[in-house]
């Protein structure tokens, strides 16, 4: 009878150097020290990295985590260490996956996260099954989330550092896809000590810093790419209050977000007036003021559910829950109507939510996350 072997550092029942691990590798610190730790623990360690968009563009653009330049750090991040190193082109999936949806719900006068589709569709759905593929025991990634197993099976926990958290962005991960991924460096206590670690490893993207914009999006300007994206897409309509008087031009519907104030070009008004809804179809931006944007219930659907019962198995949940990625957890009850869809109940009005944001549930008094929905009907 063979002895029984003991769990390793990522809770697999072989020794490293049995287990194979795939690294979705950025080009960035944070992941270029996951795989290095685990190079060095002697783990079979082979890193992958996508290429999401057009390869010459990106060349030419910095802050973004996908550039050709990422793709090139990745790969001597490989050679130091030396682990086998793969690019993936996964531009078409990518378009259809994230950059289509982003520019059609842009139109829609809704406020998309891409990040969060792209770790559901492309990162933990297609680079996932690649992992597999490629006979690889789990997939690591240098998210900053926890890993934990709990009674009922592997549970999604807050980072340790709530600065660096990326549990909003990772609400939608299964449980399925959960039990085969692994989180590194989600126990880490600041940014610190990644790039220490980095260092130590004589990685050179040690001090390379962090990206900033959508991989997508050059210096944050949604606009201009959803105009490329879908020509026409910046006409014009009128500013109207909430009774529909026109107060004044607006110059495209994308150019606005719900609860912006400044830019709007209506001054001299008696009190400051903010975007309280966007109407593509009239081409109408509806502005009110800051009272107009307080809402309490939040309709959500597409709900992923990490519970160990079902949503639907109560009439409701006391939990916390976050509308947007840089609020902390506000207490709410969600009240299901079907295992995917439901309806959250704020105990305290939030200003600007915005259809297109993400929803994450968060149990009371505990860093698990439940899951979360997507904000569907906005104001």
């Amino acid at each position: 009878m063979p002895r029984d072997v003991p769990p390793n550092s990522l809770g697999l029942p072989k020794a490293p150097a049995d287990t194979r691990v795939v690294v979705a590798m950025s080009g960035g610190v944070d992941s270029s020290v996951v795989a290095a730790m685990l190079a060095e623990e002697g783990y079979d360690v082979v890193g992958v990295t996508l290429q999401l968009y057009d390869h010459g563009a990106a060349l030419a653009k910095k802050g973004a985590c996908c550039a050709g330049r990422d793709i090139h750090d990745a790969r001597r991040v490989a050679e130091t260490m030396g682990f086998p190193h793969y690019v993936l082109d996964y531009e078409n999936t990518f378009r259809e996956a994230v950059i289509e949806e982003f520019a059609d719900a842009y139109l829609a006068g809704a406020t998309p996260v891409p990040c969060i589709r792209c770790n559901e569709r492309v990162k933990f759905k297609d680079l996932l099954n690649t992992a597999r593929e490629l006979d690889a025991d789990c997939m690591a990634t240098g998210h900053y989330i926890q890993r934990k197993m709990g009674a009922a099976g592997p549970e999604l926990h807050c980072a340790a550092d709530a600065n660096r958290d990326q549990s909003y962005f990772l609400f939608s991960t299964t449980p399925e896809q959960l039990d085969y991924l692994r989180f590194p460096l989600g126990h880490l206590k600041s940014k610190a000590e990644t790039r220490a670690l980095a260092a130590k490893y004589g990685l050179p993207v040690a001090d390379k810093p962090d990206s900033q914009d959508i991989c997508f999006v050059p210096n944050g300007n949604y606009a201009s790419v959803i105009e490329k994206l879908r020509p026409g897409a910046a006409d014009p309509g009128q500013i109207v209050d909430m009774d529909g008087t026109p107060l004044g031009e607006h110059r495209g519907v994308i150019h606005y977000t719900i609860g912006q104030r400044k830019g709007l070009g209506i001054g001299g008004l008696a009190e400051p007036l903010y975007v309280v809804r966007l109407d593509p179809d009239t081409r109408r931006v509806i502005v009110g003021p800051k009272e107009a944007l307080s809402t309490r219930t939040v309709p959500v659907r597409e709900v992923n559910w990490l519970g160990d019962e079902p949503l639907s198995s109560r009439p409701e949940w006391e939990v916390a829950v976050k509308v947007r990625s840089t609020r902390p957890p506000r207490p709410a009850i969600i009240r299901p109507l079907s295992d995917t869809e439901a309806e959250v109940e704020l105990f305290t009005p939030e200003d600007g939510v915005s259809a297109g944001q993400a929803c994450v549930f968060y149990a009371p008094d505990s860093s698990r996350v439940l899951g979360g929905g997507w904000i569907w009907r906005g104001r």
